[in-house]
């Protein structure tokens, strides 16, 4: 580990802090220290990182801004890369946009509606990364990123980068190939975009985050939606028939407005956060026989 960090060090590859509080960099405001926490800079600088941490066997995990994400209250063991400010380039070339990992998904769909794109209305109101959201497959209003991403830079674990095809990613519902088969950072993304009405495209953008501020607790501490909809049915409809809109556990609260949300309502655990989504799991399925999983990742020491 002190090897590591001194090599690491000596590059000058970005922002590098021990012991860095992951509270501060997710979304619920949640979990405990990443034994090494590293921004890098550049492209270059985090395949360089990854080059490190391959070479030391070091364990190692990718964020972007920190949505759909639970940390353990014990932490991570060992590197976190945080996809941030040295990846958030943009490309825009008639109507293909090429986009860094880091970059916002919500300032993305906005600076695209004003070119007159269209394709990325659902993304109006996702608190996500262009990375993460690849990652996963993420999605609203009927829609989501495998309609409309070609290829995507990907980073694998030996530091070597490859560009994968849409159907090299293995899409499914809020999956990709990078959860279940083979591990990686998306760098960069590459989307197919649709000429429309400038008018049009953004009105439905706003309409698409005015419904999430409605309907779900953004004014909350919360990792987004905590379940998958085990379809045909929908999660929060599932906890509202349960009666457990706002059960507590500790201060993690099933949100009052939005049955699928969990809040952290006052400096609450990941134990609490993780008992609650227990608690709802045995409630639905012995009431409805219905086997919940949770679309939030769950990661770090147990």
């Amino acid at each position: 580990m002190k090897e590591f960090l001194t090599k690491i060090m000596e590059e000058n590859i970005g922002k590098i802090k021990e012991n860095e509080p992951m509270s501060n960099h997710t979304t619920i405001k949640i979990g405990g220290p990443a034994e090494i926490f590293i921004e890098p800079s550049s492209i270059e600088n985090l395949q360089k990182t990854m080059e490190y941490i391959h070479q030391y066997q070091m364990k190692w995990r990718a964020i972007g801004r920190g949505s759909n994400l639970l940390v353990s209250d014990k932490g991570i063991e060992g590197v976190v890369i945080k996809l941030g400010a040295g990846l958030n380039q943009l490309e825009i070339k008639g109507t293909e946009v090429k986009v860094g990992g880091g970059y916002s998904l919500v300032s993305l769909a906005t600076s695209i509606s004003r070119q007159g794109l269209s394709g990325l209305e659902f993304a109006g109101g996702i608190p996500g990364s262009v990375g993460g959201a690849v990652y996963m497959n993420a999605g609203a209003h009927g829609s989501d990123i495998s309609r409309i991403l070609t290829q995507a830079l990907i980073l694998f674990d030996d530091g070597k980068l490859e560009w994968l095809t849409n159907e090299e990613m293995e899409f499914s519902y809020r999956t990709s190939v990078l959860q279940k088969k083979r591990p990686g950072i998306v760098v960069e993304a590459i989307f197919q975009l649709k000429k429309g009405n400038r008018e049009i495209i953004i009105a439905e953008i706003q309409k698409n985050k005015e419904y999430r501020k409605v309907t779900q607790p953004w004014n909350y501490p919360c990792a987004g939606s905590i379940f998958r909809n085990p379809l045909p049915n929908y999660a929060g409809k599932l906890v509202e028939e349960s009666g457990l809109k706002g059960y507590s556990i500790g201060n993690a609260q099933i949100s009052e407005m939005h049955g699928n949300f969990i809040i952290n309502a006052g400096h609450a655990t990941a134990e609490d956060v993780l008992a609650l989504i227990d608690f709802v799991k045995k409630s639905i399925d012995e009431k409805f026989g219905v086997k919940m999983e949770t679309e939030v990742e769950i990661i770090g020491r147990k």
